[in-house]
């Protein structure tokens, strides 16, 4: 038995390294917004103290927080060793908003934290405790970098570090004894083995995913058809658009929310799933963004990448990237915001039909074979190729309250990273009957973030006062009349199983 331990980053785990710059991190993050509640202290701030023994309490079940990054000598692939160093207040800081500090300023602060890199010396996150917050609130900000977690697995950390009910019990964290690292030369040795023996580890793989086709010759349609989807938007860049642009050092950060029943009302009556909803009401917003901007939606061809979750059951909990990615081009040269619905509808059905995430996947599979310098220089070379927009990623979320130390949280807005040639990454989380937005700017290429934010409170109303106006006409009709009206248009009463797809605590995972 080999004296040390370590584990090495999948190929899409590196991508998230090597696509990393000065002026692009690639850490996913979240805000999360809490009632003080028995963390108040008697001075009127937060006991951080506590805050910091829980998560110790909690390392041990998420080992990944305690381990940092080594290379492998000649390949420069990265693996996970046990930090033999590590300090838990390196990691959890403590600030404070000049009272009564307000949501302005914590959006603010909220920037300035996500926009530092993470030093990758250490264990690659940060959890900030910040104080002072009006209406006795406190935030916490933490960032985490993509190679450790997507937006599923950010989720289920959320569990390990709050509960569902008040109560909560601090246990006595075992004691923390890191695995000796690996030499450079045994990393190299084990790695020349590994390379040797990839071809046949992956082969059952292919054939578990040939299974899925009915016959041989379907298979080859489905899956040249699929491929061809996946690359093709690759092969034809997107309309350059004002969000679009090299992205400097510095971001913006806001949020807003919105009823999780209301974006439910207009699935049920409109059609679609809860995720093309949250499309259509992403591209009303890009076509009056464009509008402002003095640019024509009718001559833009826009698409966003839309990432989707392809983790197992047997997965939920493990750390690491579990995902893959459709993207979808949005009609933003349509003005009807219910053929805008049934446009992206239509697109996402045939994805789903297409197993186009599957596809996906098998050629992150076939990524384990490239090495990590070729990965790397194609990182740097990829983003100036890029075939969307944008990122929107939806993450679903637990539908009760969570308590960190019987503290409730009230609101959590996810945060995604910009790549370069993208000024605008929308992020999204259901939490508790609310849907919460997270939108991350670049400083320069999208200054007035607040006017996009504003073109999404007036999409979603466009959708919503469109949807009262049909359940209205439904109403006055007929029962087996309104039945049919509604069936015909892709209504049900019945509830709508969500959907895999992403990043974040952040980023992230599943759409609805």
């Amino acid at each position: 038995m080999a004296r040390y331990a370590y584990d090495r980053l999948s190929a899409l785990d590196n991508s998230f390294l090597a696509l990393e710059r000065l002026d692009a991190y690639m850490h996913v993050a979240s805000t999360q917004i809490f009632e003080a509640g028995p963390l108040s202290t008697a001075s009127g701030g937060i006991d951080a103290g506590a805050i910091k023994e829980m998560v110790e309490s909690c390392l041990h079940l998420i080992p990944r927080y305690r381990q940092k990054l080594a290379w492998i000598p000649f390949q420069n692939h990265p693996v996970w060793v046990d930090d033999a160093q590590f300090k838990l207040d390196y990691h959890v800081r403590h600030t404070s908003l000049p009272r009564p500090g307000d949501d302005e300023q914590l959006k603010r602060l909220s920037a300035r934290i996500m926009e530092q890199h993470l030093d990758r010396r250490r264990p690659l996150w940060e959890m900030w405790v910040v104080e002072g917050l009006e209406h006795n609130r406190f935030a916490l900000i933490s960032k985490v970098h993509h190679c450790m977690i997507d937006g599923v697995s950010g989720v289920d950390l959320m569990k390990v570090l709050m509960t569902t009910t008040t109560d909560y019990e601090i246990h006595e964290s075992p004691t923390y004894i890191p695995r000796p690292a690996p030499s450079g030369m045994e990393l190299l040795t084990h790695e020349v083995m590994r390379q040797a023996t990839l071809p046949l580890s992956i082969l059952p793989g292919v054939g578990s995913l040939l299974t899925e086709f009915r016959d041989i010759r379907r298979q080859a349609l489905t899956g040249a058809r699929t491929i061809i989807d996946t690359l093709g938007g690759s092969l034809r860049p997107p309309s350059s658009t004002p969000i679009n642009g090299s992205v400097g050092p510095h971001r913006l950060f806001d949020w807003l929310t919105m009823e999780l029943s209301d974006i439910k009302a207009i699935r049920k009556t409109l059609g679609g799933s809860l995720n093309d909803v949250v499309l259509a009401v992403v591209t009303g917003a890009t076509r009056r963004f464009l509008e402002r901007r003095r640019v024509s939606p009718a001559e833009i061809e826009f698409r966003v990448l839309a990432p989707v979750s392809v983790r197992g059951a047997k997965e939920q909990g493990a750390m690491g990237n579990r995902v893959s990615a459709w993207v979808v081009e949005l009609p933003v040269g349509e003005e009807d915001p219910v053929r805008q619905l049934e446009a992206i509808s239509k697109r996402t059905a045939e994805l789903k039909q297409a197993k186009g995430a599957v596809s996906a996947e098998l050629l992150t599979q076939a990524a384990e074979w490239t090495p990590s310098m070729l990965l790397s220089l194609a990182g740097r070379n990829v983003t100036r190729l890029l075939p969307f927009n944008m990122v929107v990623t939806n993450v679903p979320g637990p539908q009760c309250p969570m308590y960190m130390l019987g503290a409730e949280m009230l609101e959590v807005f996810p945060h995604v990273p910009l790549f370069e040639r993208l000024g605008l990454g929308i992020a999204l989380m259901s939490y508790n009957g609310k849907l919460c937005w997270g939108f991350n700017a670049d400083y320069e290429l999208v200054p007035d973030v607040a006017a996009f934010l504003g073109c999404v409170r007036e999409a979603f109303e466009d959708l919503r006062r469109l949807a009262a106006v049909k359940r209205s006409t439904l109403e006055q009709m007929p029962v087996q009349a309104a039945r049919a009206a509604a069936a015909g248009n892709g209504g049900s009463d019945q509830p709508e199983t969500p959907q895999k797809a992403p990043g974040p605590n952040g980023a992230g995972a599943t759409a609805h």
